[in-house]
């Protein structure tokens, strides 16, 4: 059974804030009531928790994050953008997933009810937005990365999907490739909307196909178009893994790049260099935006400045290579 904060204060016949005190190393507990403290610590092998270590300052110096795993390829660069800045300034970080699902969340949420932290990122998992408009409402300072178009008002840090996007079809139009295979990313998503919105402010693709932001998706996607005898010069992929995918797809069917066909994607992520050929793509800020996010946060946990209601924008940067 795991020793709590109260056991430890009932054998050493304290109060829990004296406790709370002493993990704290506050200089006004006296040094017997202390060292009999520590002593029922080691001899219980209580293991603070953030909330207990925090109750005597008021705040756990700890930001928590919630996102929806660690698989997308982006989101490491997102993570040590937000260590990054919460690591200069003394702060930890409690991170949570939703791998397990109900489980996970309900751990997340013992971890909300026991203010083990002072602010919360987030990467927004499935189904889970009302709960977090709920924290927010209730008074804890949460900020969104990636914001995916959805969320106008709500904290956030997001990057410039909409010019992302044109920026590929101008350079697409500019080297006279005008029929252009767009491979989406599912459409429930606020990205792939303004994704597609942006690539027709430019230019307007001759097939869309759906995908799923997966290579297998990207894989599959050309190798429909191929099979219904589509006639196209380019293909852009609303995300750099299902780029690689339709680059696949194309060295299958025989097609050179780019000289049939110029292929541009979608994110800079550190395969787009590694594949073959090298992928044109446009840099999503991952990094930055992690950095951008976490130092919002700091900024108002600190020095009380306003969280903004609209979002910040990190632009992106079309990243040319050999593929387009």
């Amino acid at each position: 059974m795991r020793v709590t904060i109260a056991e430890v204060a009932r054998r050493a016949r304290v109060s829990k804030t004296t406790v709370s005190r002493v993990l704290n190393n506050k200089s006004d507990v006296d040094a017997a009531t202390a060292i009999r403290v520590r002593e029922v610590i080691a001899a219980t092998g209580y293991i603070p928790s953030a909330g207990a270590v925090g109750l005597a300052k008021g705040r756990t110096n700890t930001v928590g994050m919630l996102v929806p795993g660690l698989t997308w390829p982006w989101m490491g660069d997102v993570l040590q953008g937000v260590a990054d800045v919460l690591e200069a300034k003394g702060y930890g970080l409690l991170l949570n997933t939703v791998n397990r699902g109900a489980d996970s969340m309900t751990q997340f949420a013992r971890h909300v009810s026991a203010k083990a932290f002072d602010g919360l990122l987030l990467v927004e998992p499935p189904d889970t937005l009302s709960y977090i408009e709920t924290l927010h409402e209730s008074g804890l300072p949460v900020v969104m990365i990636d914001d995916r178009g959805h969320h106008r008002g709500f904290p956030s840090v997001a990057t410039s999907n909409r010019a992302g996007a044109a920026s590929a079809a101008r350079h697409l139009a500019a080297a006279g490739r005008d029929r252009v295979v767009m491979i989406t990313g599912p459409a429930d998503f606020g990205c792939t909307v303004e994704r597609i919105q942006g690539f027709r402010d430019v230019l307007v693709e001759k097939v869309l196909v759906e995908g799923d932001f997966t290579p297998e998706g990207g894989l599959a996607a050309i190798r429909e178009v191929i099979a219904d005898g589509v006639e196209f010069d380019a293909v852009f992929a609303q995300n750099d893994m299902m780029a690689i995918g339709a680059l696949d797809a194309l060295r299958e069917a025989g097609r050179s790049v780019p000289d049939d066909v110029a292929v541009i994607g979608f994110d800079d992520i550190t395969l787009a260099t590694h594949a073959v050929p090298a992928l044109t793509t446009v840099r999503q800020p991952s990094r930055e935006m992690g950095e951008a996010a976490a130092t919002m946060l700091l900024d108002h946990l600190l020095d009380g400045v306003p969280l903004p209601e609209e979002p910040h924008v990190v632009p992106t940067t079309l990243v040319v290579r050999e593929s387009a």
